[in-house]
């Protein structure tokens, strides 16, 4: 499932840009090859990342996963839901299992990112 109106990455990243902050998640796509999700490392409020940076660690039954940022900035509030509830990604990852919300310090890292419909399209490629 792809949801219209959010910018995604390669690496199968989402974030909602609401001017200047970013919701961050991951996709669909990423919480089902994952499997089910058993903890989350969530990224400091206050810490700066680069587009691409590591931001967050997702663990699943599988294996431990990076997530990347989408966009730079810094982390003004995280999903702190996560750290007792991980599983929130698997059921809900456009909504409730959101992980953190950046306040965007360089717009250009926006303009990397795709749209639902180049998303579904790389998607296609896999």
């Amino acid at each position: 499932m792809v949801i219209e109106g959010l910018l995604y990455t390669k690496d199968h990243e989402w974030a909602r840009i609401d001017a200047d902050v970013a919701t961050i998640g991951i996709t669909d796509y990423a919480q089902q090859m994952l499997g089910e999700l058993v903890f989350v490392e969530l990224p400091d409020i206050g810490k700066k990342f680069a587009g691409h940076d590591e931001l967050a660690v997702v663990e699943s039954t599988k294996a431990a996963n990076d997530i990347y940022s989408p966009v730079a900035g810094k982390v003004i509030e995280v999903n702190g839901e996560l750290e007792s509830q991980p599983e929130l990604i698997n059921q809900d990852c456009y909504n409730a299992g959101w992980i953190c919300k950046l306040q965007i310090t360089d717009t250009k890292s926006v303009e990397s990112l795709m749209d639902s419909k180049q998303y579904e399209e790389y998607l296609g490629g896999h």
